[in-house]
């Protein structure tokens, strides 16, 4: 098991801001999140153990799941509280089950970052077709960052919420990558940015 089970993420979220709850709202086929939950997202691989271990972490305590996703190659599962103890414990008893600690994840990885200075109205309109979180107005700065493992972009963007004034556009968490748009004033985009890439440096794990 240990040789075959790879900890992609684990990623713990204390307070979810308001934009970020209203877009997993949008997003998420389960329990549905609201602004200031405490929130955990585990990603790993292959992707059919993700229905091992969210059975334990909702067995654990009152956290409740918003999300369990199996794609190609990974499982992505996520659960939230009110109570920021009953999600660490939820999370503490999968990694102890598993025989692992956090610091065995993956350490995230920036694969990019753009920022976009007075979007064209076309362009607006191109990506406003496929977001599900705020309308991108043209001329408004947008901040794009790309990441891997995918999960880590939800843990980026609540983080990037607290520091900066943002607008979210739309948020994609499964697959190889997570990326996520923002939108807002130049200078804010710029401190999102430097948000995101501070805490996702911040997060210690094991090159993947």
């Amino acid at each position: 098991m240990a040789n075959e089970f790879s900890l992609r993420v684990y990623s713990y979220l204390d307070r979810m801001q308001p934009q970020y709850a209203a877009f997993v709202g949008t997003v998420t086929q389960g329990d549905l999140p609201t602004e200031g939950m405490a929130s955990l997202y585990v990603e790993m691989a292959p992707g059919n153990e993700v229905f091992r271990t969210v059975d334990i972490a909702v067995k654990a305590t009152e956290a409740r799941p918003g999300a369990q996703i199996v794609e190609r190659e990974f499982g992505m599962f996520e659960v939230h509280s009110l109570n920021q103890a009953a999600v660490l414990e939820s999370g503490r008893i999968v990694l102890d089950r598993l025989g692992l600690k956090a610091e065995d994840r993956i350490r995230p990885k920036i694969a990019s970052t753009q920022l976009i200075t007075n979007v064209d109205p076309y362009q607006a309109q191109l990506l406003n077709r496929f977001r599900r979180g705020s309308m991108l107005v043209p001329h408004e700065t947008l901040l794009v960052v790309e990441v891997a493992p995918a999960a880590y972009i939800n843990y980026a963007c609540n983080e990037a919420e607290k520091k900066a004034t943002i607008k979210i556009i739309h948020v994609s968490s499964v697959g190889r990558f997570g990326r996520m748009w923002l939108s807002g004033t130049e200078s804010e985009m710029v401190t999102a940015r430097d948000a995101a890439t501070q805490a996702l440096e911040s997060l210690e794990g094991t090159e993947g």
